[in-house]
């Protein structure tokens, strides 16, 4: 298939096709992608020998620090960056197609959230609004102007204006979004508890240094209890990718269907755990087609039969990613 071919496939993929789908895109990326290609035949993955999912091979994200992982013939049309603490070195994803990542965050969010225009969308993004590159400040801008509504909008440390419009749009009945890295909210949560039910409150983890490290349990009985929701939502996306998958509660993940989450062994990256055991996080994501579509996080996680998965920390020798979820 021709790139545009698979493109054209990737949001129409279902259960029954998607393994033939990804088997085309790693044979695409295979071909157009050097960094890939080496490290595949390295572990002795080509082609000939891929024939089911189980057999393709998944790149280390730590790769996206120190090598270019593209697969196309054009420039870029942007490179995305991670936030890292100072002087470390920080992931760059080269995107070609923009159209192509809003796509994917757009249609991931309206299968779990339904349209942008029903929501007021509230951004507290402190640590990404303050540099350069970062994938979710593009999404969430994105999907704030589509929400063509005055009260949406992005906030960097007016935690009081924040408070003081939550609190009108709870009073008024609104349906509200408030995604956060969770070191704002926490800061939120202490500095203006109120209760305000109207409110999904959604955090896209990550403490950036500002505080210590928490378990989601605590973080999330911690925020419940200081904004009088019953569930706290996650968004679990990474620069490295360009699509996202949502939990509604609980810690339990859910993929749209171009995306997949397959956990490895801990103590053998080539082969796969079963459901409920903990291993390495290793993620499908075909939106990914100009980039590398298939990768090996150093996220640890298990995963469940009916294709939803829990985030539960990271590997000890790994560095710390500014955008990793608490460790568990």
């Amino acid at each position: 298939m021709t790139p545009s071919q698979l493109q054209e496939q990737i949001f129409s993929v279902s259960e029954s096709n998607f393994e033939s789908l990804a088997l085309e895109i790693f044979r695409f990326q295979f071909e157009q992608n050097p960094v890939y290609a080496t490290f595949a035949k390295g572990i002795g993955k080509i082609p000939e020998h891929v024939k089911r999912v189980e057999d393709i091979p998944f790149l280390p994200v730590e790769l996206f620090k120190t090598h270019k992982i593209y697969s196309a013939e054009k420039e870029p049309e942007i490179v995305f960056t991670s936030s890292g603490t100072t002087g470390a070195i920080t992931s760059k994803h080269e995107v070609a197609d923009l159209a192509l990542y809003r796509k994917s965050f757009r249609s991931g969010f309206r299968k779990f959230y339904g349209e942008p225009g029903n929501w007021v969308i509230l951004a507290l993004l402190p640590s990404y609004l303050e540099r350069e590159g970062s994938s979710l400040v593009y999404m969430a801008d994105r999907l704030i102007r589509e929400s063509e509504n005055a009260y949406s909008g992005f906030y960097l440390d007016n935690y009081k204006v924040l408070s003081d419009k939550l609190r009108k749009l709870n009073g008024d009945g609104k349906k509200v979004l408030l995604l956060g890295v969770t070191y704002a909210l926490l800061d939120l949560a202490e500095k203006f508890p109120q209760q305000i039910p109207n409110t999904i409150i959604m955090e896209t983890g990550g403490m950036k240094g500002k505080r210590k490290e928490m378990i989601r349990e605590e973080v999330h009985t911690i925020l419940k209890k200081s904004f009088g929701v019953n569930e706290i939502h996650s968004e679990y996306g990474m620069t490295e990718l360009l699509s996202q998958a949502y939990s509604k509660g609980n810690g339990i993940f859910y993929c749209p269907p171009w995306m997949k989450i397959k956990i490895r062994e801990m103590n053998d990256p080539l082969s796969f755990a079963a459901n409920g055991k903990t291993g390495g996080v290793n993620i499908i994501d075909l939106a990914n087609l100009y980039s590398c579509s298939f990768i090996s996080t150093s996220d640890l996680g298990k995963s469940y039969p009916d294709g939803s998965f829990e985030i539960l920390g990271r590997f000890d020798e790994s560095d710390v990613r500014g955008c990793n979820l608490m460790v568990e």
